[in-house]
This record gives structure tokens, sequence and C-alpha cells, in this order.
């Protein structure tokens, strides 16, 4: 069971953290209820945070079952790469029960996980210095 955790050291706490995440946004993972934004960290694991506002979920209730559906599904990807991660909720979310919910969120994590992956060979791509290799 303890692999399966949630730690403070994989939320973001602070709102420099968010900050840091809404500043520099490499990563976005665009869907009808939810927005996944990211930016990776130096820290070796996953930082989640999470924006629910009383615009979209009126009552503290949904905004509260939403939010424990969103943790859970998180705590249950394996090895998610070093990525500070802030979910967004978009109208329509209080319509859905919790089976959906939880499928759309798995399909999301494993969407910005193929993202990430994605992004890393062009970034390493990109840093090589040109003409290396000739001589």
């Amino acid at each position: 069971m303890k692999a399966l955790s949630f730690p403070k050291s994989h939320r973001l706490l602070r709102p420099a953290d968010y900050g840091r995440v809404f500043d520099d946004v490499q990563l976005k993972v665009p869907h009808r209820n939810f927005l996944i934004l990211a930016t990776p960290n130096n820290l070796g694991h996953a930082r989640i945070g999470l924006i629910f506002s009383k615009k979209n979920l009126k009552l503290a209730v949904q905004r509260n079952r939403i939010k424990r559906q969103v943790r859970e599904t998180f705590r249950h990807q394996p090895d998610y790469p070093g990525l500070d991660i802030v979910v967004l909720g978009r109208q329509g979310l209080a319509s859905l029960d919790n089976h959906a919910i939880r499928a759309s969120l798995t399909e999301l994590w494993q969407r910005l996980k193929r993202k990430h992956q994605q992004s890393q060979p062009s970034r390493a791509n990109s840093s090589k210095p040109a003409g290396r290799g000739t001589g």
C-alpha cells in the first residue's frame, strides 16, 4: 500500500508552484471537461495541483468529489515523469458520474504521458551541437 500513497511532496502547495506552471506551460492536454497544463520539474517525480472554480461547480460537494477522483486516478499512475501538473475543471463536470470522470482522467493521464515522451526526443536533438560526429 505504501507505493500508492499520496504524500505532500507530490502536491503543488504554494502559489509560486502554480505560477511556475502557468508562466511556463510546455504541455497542454485539453478535454471537454478538463484542461491539464504541465511543465517539467527537477524533482524526479510528478506533482499535481487542482483548480475547480465555483463558477463551474456550484456546490462544495461537487468540487470535492471531482478533486477526490482526480487525486485517486493520479495516484494510480505508475512511474509518472517529473512534471508539475495543474488540472483545471471546465463546465459540465457536475453532470458526470464517477465512472465517466475516472475514464476521462485515465485517458488524459495517458495522453499527457505520450505528449511528454514525444517532446523529450525533440529537445535532445535540438540541444546537440552542429557538426558533431564529423572528424
